[in-house]
């Protein structure tokens, strides 16, 4: 008798021979530049733990001290008894830190990015968007009825193409991630800017691989290319730099996070964001303003990882970005050697298809302020070491 257990056994076991299946591996510390895994401690470079912020003491005394005050959890939507003062100070001071109108917190920036596109644009509309753009922009289109255009990769005159043939758009936005989470480029936000006014487009950005570390405040890639007064929406996470725990944003233009408090789905049914991480990300705000040092570490711990390693002979994409991809190629031997850094004590993530494309696998390691430059060096040895032991990588 035919059973759907059969066939997902089927595909569990077709995702496995192509050495694409996932393994979890469970930490047995706080998320950290050192974790715990399997008893042994090793040195984390695969978090998006930018600023060394998960486990900061004052982050952990904010949360700890809005647990005692605030609760533990809101048991409710915002707009039923959902809504605290903190909730509302953080929007104020995402706001502020953004240079924007207002902000509007959701329990991820997955939820953030598909709650917008349905809210603003139906069919008279038009949505055109970076063809690497995150899996959340991707979905968030899909729940819209708006027409759609996909633009290559950082290409202006393809971004061009598409604004031309949708001029007769009522709505027409550009929506772009400000850091590309597998390749660690950037968008060109002061050319997309240019092009969406040229062509009366919107633009929005989601800058979760960005904010709290780029530009001269650490406010983003619209504070990098000095067009934060250009962009009409940014979304983000608190997840990353801010604190690495959960919850997102939209912070844009009065009238459109009006709107979206007034219809968008993910935010209307949804639990708001549990006091202690508000506080946190408060704090983490706090931390940003007052210590610019912990980006000029990251930004030191980047550049040392990429000349080390471009002079160890690897394979690394350019850019500037603390993500920092090391090519492979060929799935599973990034699977192996990522097996290969752990052993080395280096706790990194092979990645590979669908993540990216066929061919394409890659170490992607990501740096964090909470790293010192011998951490850094210890790293390249592991990827020297690793690469020895398969004798497989071309120098």
């Amino acid at each position: 008798m035919y059973t759907i257990a059969d066939d997902v056994r089927a595909e569990l076991a077709e995702i496995r021979a192509a050495g694409l299946y996932k393994d979890e591996r469970v930490l047995d510390s706080p998320q950290s530049a050192r974790v715990g895994v399997g008893g042994a401690e090793l040195l984390n470079f695969c978090a998006n733990n930018y600023l060394g912020l998960a486990d900061h003491p004052a982050l952990l005394a904010a949360a700890e001290e809005a647990l005692a005050k605030w609760g533990f959890g809101m048991a409710s939507v915002r707009f039923i008894c959902g809504t605290q003062a903190p909730h509302k100070e953080l929007e104020r001071r995402l706001s502020e830190f953004l240079g924007t109108d207002d902000t509007i917190l959701y329990s991820s920036c997955f939820d953030a990015n598909g709650g917008v596109f349905e809210t603003l644009l139906d069919d008279r509309d038009a949505v055109i968007s970076d063809e690497l753009n995150h899996a959340s922009i991707i979905d968030g289109i899909r729940l819209s009825k708006a027409r759609r255009g996909r633009y290559r990769n950082r290409d202006m005159a393809d971004l061009e193409r598409l604004l031309k043939e949708n001029s007769d758009a009522r709505r027409k936005l550009v929506v772009t991630d400000g850091v590309f989470s597998m390749d660690g480029y950037l968008a060109p936000l002061d050319e997309i800017c240019a092009l969406a006014e040229k062509y009366e487009a919107m633009v929005m950005v989601d800058d979760s691989h960005a904010v709290g570390f780029t530009g001269p405040k650490g406010a983003g890639t619209p504070d990098l290319f000095g067009v934060a007064d250009r962009v009409d929406i940014v979304t983000g996470t608190l997840g990353k730099a801010l604190g690495g725990a959960s919850g997102g944003y939209v912070s844009a233009r009065a009238e459109i996070v009006e709107l979206l408090r007034q219809r968008s789905r993910p935010y209307l049914f949804s639990n708001s964001l549990a006091p202690s991480i508000v506080a946190a990300s408060l704090a983490a705000l706090d931390l940003v303003a007052a210590q610019p040092e912990l980006r000029e570490r990251l930004r030191d711990n980047s550049s040392l990882f990429r000349r080390r390693m471009a002079e160890g002979g690897f394979d690394l994409l350019p850019g500037e970005h603390p993500i920092i991809p090391v090519m492979i190629g060929d799935a599973a031997e990034a699977a192996r050697m990522a097996d290969l850094l752990l052993e080395e004590g280096i706790y990194v993530i092979g990645f590979s298809y669908p993540v990216v494309p066929k061919g394409k696998a890659r170490i992607r390691t990501q740096m964090s302020a909470a790293h010192s430059a011998e951490d850094v060096e210890r790293a390249v040895s592991a990827f020297v070491a690793a690469r020895d032991r398969m004798g497989t990588i071309a120098r």
